[in-house]
């Protein structure tokens, strides 16, 4: 080999060491961020969503500068990501309270949860705006939160509950998937409250959610989910069911393309991996608008305020279903097909020896 490359090749070399940048090293720098401000300042930035939705999703965070009762607020840490806090408003109005017992199944991004903490509590649950308060004691209304009970909230925005259909171990159970996709298991005293608390809680979600904020863009191809922002909405009721219901067209739009272009039989783990995600994503937001657009739709058709009332008229009709909402609208179910149940039909001895098949000479004695 030297005698190819040469002996100087193989010599040893010491590092270079990095010449410090001096006056016109900074000149240089500052001269490219001139460059890039003047590039960004001139050419607009590519936006996934509207600019209208953006203006909506963003004025949702002027809220806090411009309106004094919004700094009276806690916030209860979700992380790293502070548009993701829990906004503790103490002026915000209970929709619904009572026991609840709680088991969490999957913690943020659908990860499942250990062992160790999926066991079944006890708590009183409280529906205060936006948050579900799991508390241990009753409600009082004077009476202030622990750090344990603030612990144990679980903000609603953007959320889903469903029927538990396919969990058979406890009755009157039903689903919570919060928006950053954690599933809660929750069982009511009975199924009246169960299909109350489902309806209470797809009803306030869908009337106070706010736009979403614009996904993520970078140079990879990757699916990740767009910001779900935890403010209120400002937009009213007849708005909030035009946005629900364009986000539904989309979302159905989406899943019927993405559908239409599916992976390579020769695809890896990963990319097959990321195309489930995306098609678990927009079926879940599918039925999630679906639901929304229906409830909207209903409270709207109603013309009540009182919730009671509104839970009242929506479950009165279920003799004469088509003059209203129908209670799979209000909490649908996650296995929508009726279970196949095997009938075994009791036969005398006389017929069941003479369907035995004759022993084989082998076995005679």
């Amino acid at each position: 080999n030297r005698d190819y490359y040469g002996a100087d090749t193989f010599r040893y070399r010491p590092p270079q060491r990095s010449k410090s940048l001096g006056p016109q090293g900074m000149a240089k720098i500052h001269g490219k961020q001139k460059v890039l401000y003047s590039s960004i300042k001139n050419e607009k930035l590519q936006w996934t969503i509207n600019e209208e939705e953006l203006r909506k999703s963003l004025s949702e965070l002027a809220d806090e500068r411009t309106n004094p009762s919004l700094k009276t607020m806690k916030r209860i840490s979700s992380g790293s990501n502070p548009f993701l806090d829990i906004m503790q408003d103490p002026t915000a109005a209970t929709y619904k309270h009572g026991f609840l017992v709680r088991k969490v199944h999957a913690d943020s991004d659908g990860k499942k949860t250990p062992r160790g903490r999926r066991g079944w509590k006890t708590f009183y649950g409280v529906l205060k705006g936006m948050i579900l308060y799991l508390q241990k004691d009753a409600y009082k209304s004077d009476k202030q939160l622990s750090e344990e009970d603030l612990k144990n909230a679980i903000s609603i925005h953007h959320s889903l509950a469903v029927r538990a259909s396919d969990y058979g171990k406890k009755p009157n159970v039903f689903y919570l998937k919060t928006a950053d996709w954690r599933v809660f298991l929750l069982q009511a005293p009975n199924s009246d409250l169960m299909q109350s608390w489902i309806t209470r809680i797809n009803l306030v979600s869908a009337m106070f959610s706010a736009p979403p904020f614009p996904a993520a863009i970078g140079s990879q191809k990757k699916f990740s989910r767009p910001l779900l922002p935890t403010a209120v909405t400002r937009l009213s009721l007849e708005e909030q069911i035009k946005a629900h219901d364009a986000r539904l067209k989309a979302m159905t739009t989406d899943l019927a393309e993405h559908r239409s272009f599916p992976p390579d039989k020769k695809a890896k783990g990963k990319e097959l991996e990321e195309y489930k995600q995306k098609e678990e994503y927009l079926e879940f937001e599918e039925m999630r608008f679906s639901t929304y657009v229906s409830l909207l739709r209903a409270k709207l058709k109603a013309g009540t305020d009182d919730l009671d009332k509104f839970d009242a008229a929506l479950f009165d009709t279920a003799e004469n279903e088509g003059n209203g909402l129908k209670k799979s609208h209000s909490s649908p179910s996650l296995n929508l097909e009726q279970p196949v149940v095997a009938i075994r039909i009791k036969r005398n001895t006389s017929e069941r020896r003479n369907n035995r098949h004759p022993a084989s000479a082998k076995h005679k004695l």
